[in-house]
């Protein structure tokens, strides 16, 4: 079960950190992953890791800008982000993909969280 959270209103420069919980985990060999569904768009990839250990994977519209970590104590995915554009506004997901090969295409994630909303004032 992954419970997303900490979305909310952002004026455009400003930050925001969202976080996703994965509870129910008994291994490490999945990838966590964000996407995002501006309004009116299509979902899109934004961020994954695994969660074993590796280099993370960016779209390139948010490199540079956001940050994906995690606590494995506590089954926690982050997405710090930074220089928010109000492009960024979208609803935001987190998504676990089991094994250990990164993924950009949605149909690649198993189980979804339900969203959270990030909004980016100009």
């Amino acid at each position: 079960q992954l419970q997303a959270y900490g979305g909310g209103l952002a004026q455009a420069g400003g930050s925001l950190k969202l976080s996703c919980t994965a509870s129910g985990r008994t291994s490490s060999n999945y990838v966590m992953g964000w996407f995002r569904q501006p309004p009116g768009k299509e979902r899109e990839f934004v961020a994954a890791l695994i969660w074993s250990g590796g280099r993370p994977d960016y779209a390139d519209s948010v490199k540079g800008r956001f940050t994906i970590s995690r606590d494995n104590a506590n089954n926690t995915m982050y997405l710090q982000m930074n220089s928010l554009k109000p492009e960024d506004t979208a609803v935001y997901y987190c998504a676990v993909r089991e094994g250990t090969l990164h993924a950009t295409k949605e149909d690649w994630y198993n189980y979804w969280g339900q969203g959270t909303h990030v909004t980016v004032s100009s």
